[in-house]
């Protein structure tokens, strides 16, 4: 079967799923284009696992201070070549197209009638989940951003819904505690973000940034540039983790057993549900904006219950190489049987 896997790049979360699912593909034997979008050309970083993939422009959103800045976004992006790069986009070579939210494969794929398969954390919203903050154009880019003939959505719980447990790229490291508190929280401003650091003074932390451009320690912060290899090193020796609302870095942390402090991109429903959710639960504490106060109570809580998520990207490789598509039911049912969450935290 020849292979192209379209990736949404404005998210490292979508990379993240799709290098675990490159090394599936790879212990199947089965050889995988990939296409990123949304992003630079040279923003990506870590790329190795991907062999020669191509990159197009695609449609990101644009931040601004913790927010969705819908004026940047509307500037940013250009329909017409976004449409172009869907025309352009040769399909024929192709027996399936596999999506992680990315729209010019998926598009593509629609037009040239290349049968598509969408693996994403956006398609659990398709189903009854916890939703908070969604407005009516939300839920039409949920079901039209990126169009496939099937959905594979991906979530912390069932819900009684045929949802997969989180795709989580595991690195084989030792986990320990070593007292410092990883920080990674990209769509903030990383002065606001050293400003909220430095009230903790006996707190170590470890602060990854994109505007962060080399190594560099300020009091009690060692502030990193983007590094996926450093990253994972810190993840897993790290006392807890201080993040954004997205979904692969804390289904990551939460695997390894770290306690998760969130604060959601202000205006994007996805990341304001996934808080609300992980709360209700019982495993992440949230604070809207930069709180010390909260972070202050959170550093003094004790450490979470590791959740040890089953190998849904070798599980899925399988699934699809079957061709068995209509079926995934046995396939959610199978997996979620692995998974052991607390009782005390289900809804």
């Amino acid at each position: 079967m020849k292979i192209l896997y379209g990736v949404q790049g404005t998210g490292n979360g979508h990379i993240a799923r799709a290098r675990a699912m490159s090394s599936a593909f790879e212990k199947a034997n089965q050889s995988v284009d990939f296409l990123f979008s949304g992003r630079e050309p040279d923003k990506y970083f870590s790329m190795q696992p991907f062999g020669a993939y191509q990159t197009r422009k695609g449609l990101s959103f644009s931040t601004e201070k913790g927010k969705i800045s819908y004026v940047k976004t509307a500037i940013s992006n250009n329909v017409f070549e976004f449409f172009k790069e869907v025309r352009e986009l040769d399909l024929s070579a192709y027996d399936l197209v596999i999506n992680d939210f990315e729209p010019i494969t998926a598009w593509a794929a629609k037009i040239q009638k290349v049968p598509c398969i969408s693996i994403s954390h956006q398609n659990a919203f398709r189903y009854t989940v916890p939703l908070k903050g969604a407005s009516w154009l939300d839920k039409k880019v949920v079901r039209y951003f990126a169009p496939a003939n099937y959905y594979i959505g991906l979530h912390w719980y069932h819900f009684d819904q045929p949802i997969l447990p989180p795709i989580v790229h595991s690195v084989d490291q030792q986990v320990s505690q070593e007292g410092f508190v990883l920080v990674y929280l990209p769509f903030e401003s990383l002065a606001e973000v050293i400003e909220l650091l430095f009230r903790f003074v006996n707190q170590p932390f470890v602060c990854f940034h994109p505007d962060a451009k080399e190594v560099e320690n300020i009091d009690n912060i060692q502030l990193h540039p983007l590094n996926h290899e450093k990253f994972q090193h810190c993840l897993s020796r790290c006392n807890g983790v201080i993040t954004n609302g997205g979904f692969e870095l804390p289904s990551e942390a939460l695997n390894v057993g770290k306690k998760l402090l969130l604060k959601p991109l202000n205006g994007q429903f996805e990341q304001m549900s996934n808080v609300a959710t992980l709360e209700s639960l019982g495993l992440a504490s949230a604070m809207d904006f930069l709180d010390p106060s909260i972070v202050r109570d959170w550093l003094e809580q004790e450490q979470s219950e590791k959740l040890s998520y089953p190998n849904v990207s070798e599980a899925l490789v399988e699934w699809v190489l079957s061709e068995k598509w209509d079926d995934q039911q046995s396939l959610s049912s199978s997996l979620w049987r692995q998974v052991d969450i607390p009782t005390y935290n289900l809804p």
